[in-house]
């Protein structure tokens, strides 16, 4: 059983069920890595059994699968919304601050290392986050093109998916960096941070 398989009527629980089997797979990822959490210990700590976790999820890569999908899900809405704004490049621009807030807190860089991690182990994983990443690249590159274009720039596909490629490597770089070093100036690597995406954006 999945939420897409569920009667209309009894959508909005298994969509319920489902979030809260993620937020307890996440929990327990971030805490003992994929190989460290057993089904076991997912059920326990979404207060179910492991049976009913089994008819929403026939593993744990089909866990992990679902986490990406459900960051992808929430990352698309953004760029939609930046889209639909009057300027998108501000709208990009205000998004920055809590973007880089999130990707250099605590709780959340283990589980995202996590998952690179085992995508470059296990080739199902891979796949997942390897469809995700082409989803949502996919979509920053029309969001940053309409903003290339709006700023009077004629840059062909390739000058775009590079652009969209160096901003993303900036984010991403910050988790890695939160954990080598917790003690970061926050609000000096945000100023630049931003200084940087700007002239991606704008030069």
């Amino acid at each position: 059983m999945s939420a897409d398989s569920a009667t209309p009527a009894d959508q909005p629980r298994a969509e319920a069920r489902r979030a809260q089997i993620l937020d307890a797979a996440s929990d327990c990822f971030h805490a003992h890595g994929f190989h460290g959490s057993s089904i076991s210990q997912i059920s326990k700590a979404a207060g179910m059994s492991a049976g009913h976790i089994y008819h929403y999820f026939e593993n744990k890569e089909a866990i992990i699968a679902a986490i990406v999908e459900q960051d992808i899900e929430r990352l698309q809405e953004m760029t939609d919304d930046m889209r639909a704004a009057e300027n998108p490049l501000e709208a990009m621009m205000e998004s920055i601050d809590a973007a880089v807030a999130e990707h250099m807190q605590p709780d959340h860089a283990p589980l995202k290392l996590e998952i690179v991690a085992e995508a470059g182990r296990n080739p199902h994983i891979a796949a997942a986050v390897h469809a995700a990443d082409a989803k949502i690249m996919g979509a920053f590159e029309e969001t940053i093109g309409l903003i290339r274009r709006a700023g009077g720039h004629q840059d062909d596909s390739r000058e775009i998916r590079g652009r969209t490629e160096i901003i993303s490597a900036l984010f991403e770089g910050l988790i890695a960096r939160s954990i080598r070093n917790p003690d970061i100036d926050k609000e000096t690597t945000l100023r630049i941070f931003r200084q940087i995406v700007r002239d991606l954006l704008q030069r």
